[in-house]
């Protein structure tokens, strides 16, 4: 079990594959192990694929104390400085792209492209979800069996049609989620933490090349937000993957690569 020091935590972290660095920011409630690992392995085949656990999940400490998007930023600056790595490509989804945002902004000259995957800018800037999808998003979890709280926020990650062809194979990746579960407290915090989102104003100081990568029929954070961002960002690239939802990169893998990856090779961090 690797684990680094970052700050007062101990984070849990994984190294795939060889080339440039990537670190992959997982989002809201989900340690690294959410990533699907057909995922990982395609892009440790062309980068040094690192995952980690945000603090409040997997196997990362868990303080029970105010979480904020520039404390989780700075974990992040923490893992790179751990397996000393100085520059890297940075990619987030949901949260995890909230915190790429602050992390472009506080750690620049460590960003070496910014990938920003189904993800907001917050506040007044920021087209929020149906109240039907707030709902199950904030739904108590305390006293609920966890497998059940997976079950129900499909529907916010995933199209019905693919819900319905892909059941069995959701269901099969609830042991590997629920092997170190995020304790409701932790949720809270991490939630909370997301309330402490800043960027809107500082976007156009992002100087890493972007890619701003959403699926259409998000029903959790609005497509709209992502073409805000990509508005938002100087040259910043937009891409919409017409048939998928928030959890695109499972969704629309073959597709998702294929973007992705040409994005990324075409911006070196060696150059």
């Amino acid at each position: 079990m690797p684990r680094l020091k970052v700050g007062d935590i101990n984070v849990h972290y994984d190294v795939q594959g060889g080339g440039e660095p990537l670190l992959m920011i997982m989002g809201l409630g989900a340690s690294s192990a959410a990533w699907d690992a057909e995922l990982v392995q395609e892009l440790a085949k062309s980068f040094r694929t690192i995952t980690f656990d945000n603090r409040g999940t997997g196997q990362t400490d868990k303080p029970d104390q105010p979480y904020s998007v520039e404390i989780f930023a700075d974990d992040a600056a923490g893992v790179l400085d751990g397996l000393n790595i100085p520059r890297a490509h940075i990619f987030g989804v949901s949260m995890g792209g909230m915190i790429a945002q602050e992390f472009a902004l506080r750690h620049s000259g460590r960003t070496g492209s910014l990938t920003l995957g189904c993800t907001t800018a917050g506040g007044a800037h920021s087209v929020p979800p149906p109240p039907e999808s707030l709902k199950v998003l904030t739904a108590p979890r305390e006293g609920v069996p966890p497998e059940e709280v997976i079950r129900r926020g499909w529907p916010l990650a995933f199209t019905p049609e693919y819900l319905a062809a892909n059941r069995a194979k959701l269901e099969a990746r609830i042991p590997r989620l629920l092997e170190h579960p995020t304790p409701p407290f932790a949720f809270k915090r991490q939630m909370e933490g997301t309330y402490t989102l800043k960027t809107w104003d500082r976007l156009p100081e992002i100087k890493a090349p972007t890619l701003v990568i959403t699926g259409a029929k998000d029903v959790l954070i609005p497509a709209a937000n992502s073409e805000l961002l990509a508005g938002r960002i100087p040259g910043a690239k937009l891409h919409m993957i017409p048939n998928a939802g928030h959890g695109f990169t499972t969704e629309a893998l073959d597709e998702f690569l294929r973007v992705f990856v040409q994005f990324v090779k075409s911006n070196p961090i060696a150059a």
